[in-house]
């Protein structure tokens, strides 16, 4: 429900900005056109991150129902956990790996793949994390042959 509220915001301020751009381009002006064209580029790339956004959530999470459905998921449950929360950087490491050595067996299973990402982003490595999650994403895509 808020995702949709958020998305209807955008997409309202998206086509105010699109009304903006068009009325400095009908303008006339140089100057007004060049300015009309730079924010007509802002609502178009707003739409591009927001689409891209959404549908990897969607996947992530089908990833994410589909791990839990198997059983698959990292059990962090009896992990040492520091007063944020966060699990102790040791015992994240030492999940790592255990998750790593599953994935150098088979680096093209994308069960493996999401666990790594999960156990990349325990360990507080979040650039990794999602270019694995994209690599999970991709690899259950071809599994299912989309």
């Amino acid at each position: 429900m808020l995702l949709a509220a958020l998305v209807f915001a955008l997409g309202f301020y998206f086509l105010w900005l699109g009304r903006i751009a068009v009325e400095l381009i009908i303008s006339g002006g140089g100057a007004a056109i060049a300015l009309g064209i730079g924010v007509l580029i802002l609502p178009l790339l707003g739409v591009w991150m927001v689409g891209s956004t959404i549908r990897s959530a969607l996947d992530h999470q089908r990833l994410a129902r589909r791990i839990r459905d198997e059983g698959l998921e990292l059990d962090i449950s009896e992990l040492p956990r520091r007063p944020s929360g966060r699990i102790e950087r040791a015992a994240a490491d030492d999940l790592f790996l255990s998750i790593k050595k599953e994935w150098e067996a088979d680096p093209d299973n994308w069960r493996i793949s999401y666990r790594l990402a999960r156990a990349y982003d325990h360990a507080g490595d979040r650039s990794r994390a999602r270019d694995t999650m994209r690599r999970a994403v991709e690899l259950e895509k071809h599994e299912r042959g989309v």
